[in-house]
């Protein structure tokens, strides 16, 4: 939500006309008003939903009604979508909002799901970031089908929803639409959490540069509820107001509503957080977060880097994804080596299990295996991009078990051939290979031929490449 005063906001009214809601034609709320509504299914008011407008955080009553005190500084209202109910969507782009305008009733709709969600799935996004037609068009003939294509073999009673951790595009607002089209092509309803190129730069400080973000899909914190998970999406990107300069930090008014909102989940419910920049090294209070966090099982997802690492810290796992653009659109891979694509997760009751899904390639892609012998010494060199220390990564040469591989920081092979040095890639040239933490290696014997890996992540699941060293 925006902290800039009330006589700032601006919203969307006929004609696409942004017209001041305070200042025009009457449009304000007198001081000590309040907003009030009911939500509903099926005709029935609904109760214990939790309602907010950025400010207070409020639950339904037994009818369905509720009252939140009248916030000038408010723009939205929203509900914290409840289990049991279906995602409120157009055309896949998540709606569980109002505008906050002339009038004083905002009243909810709500759909009873015909299942129980406590076992479901949902996507990760991150950075599908694209900048011209050409990005938008592989976006929608490689991203988008792979997705749908992951979600038809979940089979047709599957509840599968979507989350963009940020830079939906390249700060070509016009591209927001083409995005919404990918998304509707997914089948999947998608919510979306604010990157740095999503914002409005040169409009002010910080609390100007959501304006097309909010106008588009809403507040840029909120939450929602499947099953015993509850998931929240958070803004972690601060615009410094001039140059595009950016930091990643989280408001106070901002932690301040999550305290609230979370007082209303129960203990033993896993918390999902989605946002854009990765909390554990690059949100300057980050602290915070995990002190409010600090009695929960939490999954925290964000994006922003271009590289795949995961992350644990006491209950906090951070996935930093791999992006949907891998090296901004120019080849297969992100820096790290890591291919483009997104993360997908299941949920069963409280625990959650996961993959890195490749586009292009069968979930069972989950490694890359090469041969390097440019340092006169041939050596194995592996890439397990979605690794962390509960994976086994062994290797066996011409068939012959030799033994575990130990992570190291290095290259991945693909990605410094494609993208080292400002020449290459010749379409955008500062993309660069980067050194990351989940390479294997080990020399290799002249006499051996061929090599195999097994990589078993820390669900039981095995995946092997194999190699010829010839």
């Amino acid at each position: 939500m925006k902290r800039r005063d009330f006589i700032n906001h601006v919203l969307l009214v006929s004609g696409g006309l942004l017209v001041s809601t305070r200042s025009v034609l009457g449009l304000s709320i007198p001081a000590k008003a309040s907003i009030k509504g009911t939500v509903k299914a099926s005709g029935k008011g609904v109760a214990n939903v939790v309602v907010s407008d950025g400010f207070s955080v409020v639950k339904t009553d037994r009818k369905g009604r509720y009252e939140i005190p009248y916030h000038e500084q408010a723009s939205l209202v929203f509900v914290s979508v409840p289990a049991g109910h279906a995602i409120p969507h157009e055309n896949g782009i998540a709606r569980f909002y109002q505008t906050i305008a002339r009038k004083q009733r905002y009243d909810f709709e709500l759909t009873p799901l015909q299942q129980d969600d406590s076992n479901h799935k949902f996507i990760v996004w991150a950075d599908p970031q694209v900048k011209n037609e050409e990005d938008v068009r592989q976006m929608l003939t490689q991203a988008a089908p792979d997705v749908q294509q992951l979600v038809q073999s979940f089979g047709p009673d599957a509840l599968v929803h979507g989350i963009t951790v940020g830079d939906i595009v390249w700060d070509e607002h016009h591209l927001f639409s083409s995005y919404d089209k990918a998304v509707a092509a997914t089948g999947v309803p998608f919510f979306q959490a604010l990157g740095n190129h999503d914002m409005d730069y040169n409009k002010g400080g910080d609390d100007a540069s959501d304006d097309t973000f909010q106008k588009l899909y809403g507040p840029t914190y909120y939450s929602f509820n499947r099953g015993k998970v509850h998931y929240v999406v958070l803004d972690d990107v601060r615009y410094l107001g001039k140059d595009r300069n950016y930091d990643g930090h989280l408001s106070e008014q901002q932690l301040a509503w999550l305290r609230k909102d979370l007082a209303f989940v129960p203990k033993d419910h896993l918390i999902v957080i989605g946002l854009h920049i990765p909390v554990h090294n690059a949100v300057a209070n980050n602290q915070e977060l995990y002190d409010i966090l600090e009695d929960r099982k939490v999954h925290i997802m964000s994006g922003h880097t271009h590289y795949n690492l995961n992350v644990i810290k006491g209950n906090v796992y951070e996935h930093v994804h791999g992006t949907l653009c891998g090296a901004w659109w120019t080849g297969p891979v992100c820096g790290d080596g890591t291919p483009r694509g997104y993360g997908v997760y299941e949920v069963k009751g409280t625990e959650l299990s996961w993959f890195y899904k490749s586009t292009g390639h069968p979930k069972e892609h989950q490694l890359s295996v090469y041969i390097n012998d440019s340092q006169d010494e041939k050596r194995l060199i592996a890439n397990v991009w979605n690794w962390d220390p509960e994976w086994k990564v062994e290797w066996w040469a011409d068939g012959t078990y030799v033994g575990t591989l130990e992570n190291a920081q290095g290259f991945d092979p693909l990605a410094y051939s494609l993208y080292l040095g400002k020449e290459l890639p010749k379409k955008r040239g500062f993309a660069e290979p980067k050194e990351t933490e989940h390479i294997f290696t080990a020399p290799l014997s002249p006499e051996m031929k061929s090599i195999k890996v097994v990589a078993t992540d820390r669900f039981g699941n095995k995946y092997e490449s194999t190699a010829n060293v010839a």
